[in-house]
């Protein structure tokens, strides 16, 4: 199955992206499709078609494809738009002064009042004639959408320009036959106010859309636009699309990474604060991986480029975080099933009511007056923002934090956390273990036996291997990895077995050095058998560092009520060593990678909501049985772990942030959902007359406003998640 993410234009409410999502999952050929109304994107997994035929799918449906996803754009708000709406204002203004100033006492305008219906009315229909030219793109989108069987916000808004302007000009013509009566009657100025108030109430959601994206944006961005190139001893600036696998670049100090790549000279510092938010500069030598847009502090620097273009680390977080971004959570797909319903219920509701009236003998330009009312306040849009805008303002947020998300859900379910499962090695530790002590019992020299012994462990992917350094390279062959107790190979005609106890008892081999055994032990190492053929030759102690902020970031997780455990393939005492340094109370030693899984499945299933951290490698299983799992992860492989959230910048005390952010995402979605229904509550009544008699009354101009204030009070409502911050205890 093959996968697209196209930027999309023409959608202005949440019955646009659902309605597009709908048309898209009943073509053939598209297996899923998601779409982002926020990014303005379409997340497609198809097989079997083109990617022209998924864009004709989405001309049918009534929108337009910009192309492929590149970049997040700024929504268009030109200079010229602004100007626009400025003058559009000032027109208005002086509308309204004209055609309804003398009913508040103030002085008629010179043959332009009611005293000259005629002239009146003239100039009512050119100005409004000019409001429907300024709105053309709305009025169009409404049809269009109402065509395709589609309709959305837009269609409610043309529905009443449509119905206003059909019967003013009735009522014009009647004038210009002498019937001065429609004079009272005419909705010239309600035409004018509903397109300018839809035109302003895009303009400031657009900003406000804008400041939700910014994190991201500024992911996208952060990459430069050149390189410095070496060929031999000549050094030219190529465009950043110029740039191959392989090439030699250069960074001079205060100069970006262009791309991913190796260090092949020289020594310095790198700012990679932009990704992993951690401000500390990063030293960088020879062999060191950099990443693309980390500044360079110190000296100059000569890199390879090794990963460029999609493949880049940024690219993968860029996708990562937008597809986290389009993804639903259960809140958002509760409230985008309620907003496909919401647009054809406000077509019944206006009829049906409406109708209701006139059988009980209402005035019909009473009842007309109610029936455009209703389509103009009954907006979706506020319903449709709810939750899409939380989750991208949360998603950014924690991209700033150096939290990277794979989908929305996790945005719920954090919230709920009481229970925090560490793995030990490279996540409680910085996974730069050393060799403490070696014991020898060949008659070979030690820098042999811990040669021959890298030799295989160069094959491991386990974080053990990286203690070890080959000074003379030596032909293994048969490698074999045994998970959770060690490895094998064969050099020459001897098969060498490096691994823990488990794979001395599945060898069902007699453990001789006991006394060894437990001085290791004692000193808080984990150790490594090394077997030749069936005999023990040697004994491993390494030792690894513990982070230095674990201490603070445990004792934090149990003032906040969270139960800590520490998860590890060690030796007991070894684990408790380790564990008492840090202050964990709980810890399950000796684990093999799917006696973890098992101890996960057991906290789940008794009814716990479980983080589970590890290196997304070996704690695989145990990441996918947890509530959520997260990966420690140093910023180069970012596709491939099995978490749902990469923690990269390896800073454990984010997840205590992260815990609250879930908290305030949930709170602010309620909120927005019950305001949204709360606004629709009480504002169809009042639409459809029902207070009247209380004196309450509400026209089309005034429904505009209340449907703008509606959806910025949502819009604005998510945006103040961006300064809300977690209180430390």
């Amino acid at each position: 199955m093959k996968k697209i993410v196209l930027q999309i234009s023409g959608m202005t409410c949440s019955a646009c992206s659902q309605g597009l999502e709908k048309y898209l999952n009943k073509q053939k050929g598209i297996q899923e499709s998601s779409v982002n109304l926020i990014l303005s994107i379409a997340t497609i997994h198809y097989e079997n078609i083109s990617r022209k035929t998924i864009e004709h799918y989405i001309e049918e449906a009534g929108f337009k494809s910009e192309g492929e996803f590149q970049s997040i754009k700024h929504t268009e708000n030109t200079k010229k738009k602004k100007r626009n709406l400025i003058g559009m204002g000032i027109l208005l203004v002086l509308f309204y002064f004209i055609m309804m100033g003398s009913m508040v006492g103030l002085p008629k305008f010179p043959y332009i009042n009611m005293d000259y219906p005629k002239l009146y009315v003239s100039f009512s229909f050119l100005v409004s004639l000019l409001f429907i030219i300024y709105g053309y793109e709305i009025l169009k989108s409404g049809i269009k959408n109402i065509v395709h069987k589609m309709p959305n916000m837009d269609s409610l808004v043309f529905l009443s320009v449509f119905f206003s302007f059909i019967y003013s000009v009735y009522g014009m013509g009647q004038i210009f036959f002498g019937n001065s009566f429609y004079v009272h009657h005419l909705y010239f100025e309600s035409i004018c106010m509903v397109i300018y108030f839809i035109k302003l109430g895009r303009y400031l959601e657009g900003i406000s859309k804008d400041k939700t994206k910014d994190a991201i944006r500024a992911l996208v961005e952060v990459t430069p636009k050149f390189a410095i190139k070496k060929e031999g001893k000549i050094e030219k600036q190529i465009s950043i699309d110029e740039v191959k696998t392989g090439d030699i670049l250069i960074a001079r100090i205060g100069e970006k990474i262009a791309v991913d790549g190796i260090i092949t000279k020289g020594k310095t510092y790198v700012d990679e604060s932009f990704l992993t938010g951690e401000s500390k500069p990063v030293v960088k030598t020879k062999g060191n991986k950099v990443i693309a847009g980390s500044i360079n502090y110190e000296e100059v620097v000569e890199y390879k480029a090794v990963k460029i273009g999609k493949s880049s680390t940024i690219s993968e977080i860029v996708s990562l975080v937008v597809e986290a971004t389009n993804s639903k959570t259960k809140t958002g797909r509760i409230a985008d099933k309620l907003s496909s319903y919401f647009v054809p219920f406000v077509f019944l509701f206006a009829i049906l009511a409406c109708g209701i009236e006139l059988m009980i003998g209402h005035a019909f330009q009473e009842v007309f007056l109610h029936f455009i009312t209703i389509f103009v306040v009954a907006c979706p849009c506020a319903l449709g923002l709810a939750v899409p805008l939380v989750v991208v303002v949360e998603n950014s947020k924690c991209a700033r934090l150096g939290l990277f998300l794979r989908n929305s859900e996790v945005l719920e379910k954090a919230k709920n956390i009481d229970t925090i499962v560490f793995d030990k090695t490279g996540t409680l530790t910085y996974g730069k273990l050393k060799i403490h002590k070696c014991y020898n019992y060949l008659s070979i020299k030690e820098t042999d036996l811990l040669n021959l012994v890298a030799n295989i462990e160069r094959f491991s992917t386990h974080p053990i291997h990286n203690a070890f350094e080959v000074t003379k390279k030596l032909n293994v062959t048969h490698f074999k990895n045994y998970e959770g107790m060690g490895i094998s190979g064969k050099i020459l005609h001897n098969t060498y077995f490096i691994g823990n106890e488990k794979l001395l008892d599945k060898l069902k081999i007699k453990e001789k050095h006991i006394e060894d055994y437990k001085k290791l032990l004692q000193e808080g190492c984990s150790i490594l058998y090394v077997v030749e053929n069936e005999h023990v030759i040697g004994l491993i102690g390494v030792k690894d560092i513990v982070r230095e902020d674990m201490k603070e970031v445990v004792k934090s997780f149990y003032k906040e009520g969270k139960d800590v455990v520490m998860l590890t393939g060690d030796h007991e005492i070894t684990a408790q060593i380790v564990a008492e340094e840090i202050g964990i109370k709980k810890v399950v030693a000796s684990c093999l990678p799917k006696d973890k899984a098992s101890f996960i499945d057991t906290l789940v299933h008794e009814g716990h909501k479980v983080i589970m951290v590890g290196d997304g490698l070996n704690d695989a299983p145990a990441l996918v049985k947890s509530t959520i799992g997260i990966s420690i992860n140093d910023g180069t492989d970012v596709a491939h772990d099995a978490s749902e959230v990469i923690l990269m910048n390896n800073n454990s005390k984010i997840i205590l942030d992260f815990i609250y952010i879930s908290k305030e995402a949930v709170r602010v979605m309620y909120e927005n959902l019950t305001w949204a229904f709360i606004y629709n509550l009480i504002m169809l009544p009042i639409a459809i007359g029902l207070l009247e008699p209380f004196g309450i009354k509400m026209n089309p101009s005034f429904a505009s406003i209340a449907m703008v204030l509606s959806s910025l009070t949502v819009t604005l409502n998510a945006l103040r998640l961006n300064k809300k911050e977690r209180k430390k205890k």
